[in-house]
């Protein structure tokens, strides 16, 4: 039996890429939500509305078929001091959370919404939020300007990454480090185990990695 079509309901290519290497092949739908009209009482929960609101806005983009669909939504902020850091608005902004966030931590949130289309119509739903404390190494000014110049900060929540370029400046994590490149794989499967599907029926084909 072929696994179950997964959609992936996000741009990022971190999250398609994990999910690849996890076994998992994903279709990428964007659901267009307009991330910055979005508010909620805290970061942590911001970050689920945003991965409901992604994840809803695809499901209904998908029609019905003969097979059952998996959407997945996600959305991952930086907790920074108590506010949420998305993605900065220019090199600036990245300079100056760099120089805040040196030698010390944030955690980094990840909202995720798992919805199941099944064949004869039915929805089903299940949703939670990663979190993982992550420690900063203690940068200097020209370090910042060398990584803010490179452009990478500008284009992820936090303005940092730990699988490209930004992987030396982080020092340590507590917690599951596929939530800081965007997407828990833990708590992907504790989900879809709520929804009555095995992590290992997603799995395809063996896949050459590069």
């Amino acid at each position: 039996l072929r696994p179950m079509r997964v959609v992936l309901a996000s741009a990022s290519p971190a999250r398609l890429e994990v999910l690849r290497r996890a076994g998992v092949a994903a279709d990428v739908i964007v659901s267009g939500v307009d991330e910055d009209a979005v508010e909620a009482p805290s970061p942590s929960a911001l970050t689920l509305r945003l991965a409901r609101l992604k994840a809803d806005a695809v499901a209904a983009r998908v029609g019905a078929t003969d097979e059952a669909v998996l959407i997945i939504g996600c959305d991952s902020l930086l907790e920074f001091d108590g506010k949420a850091q998305g993605k900065p608005a220019d090199a600036e902004t990245a300079i100056r959370r760099w120089r805040a966030m040196r030698g010390r931590s944030g955690v980094l949130h990840t909202g995720h919404r798992l919805i199941i289309k099944t064949a004869r119509g039915g929805v089903r739903a299940a949703e939670a939020v990663a979190h993982t404390t992550v420690h900063f190494a203690d940068l200097s000014d020209s370090e910042i300007n060398a990584y803010v110049a490179s452009g990478e900060p500008l284009w992820v929540a936090g303005a940092f990454t730990v699988d490209g370029l930004g992987g030396p400046f982080v020092t340590g994590i507590e917690g599951d480090h596929h939530n800081v490149v965007g997407l828990s794989l833990p708590l992907l499967r504790r989900l879809l185990h709520e929804l009555g599907v095995d992590w290992t029926s997603l799995w395809g084909p063996p896949q050459v990695l590069r």
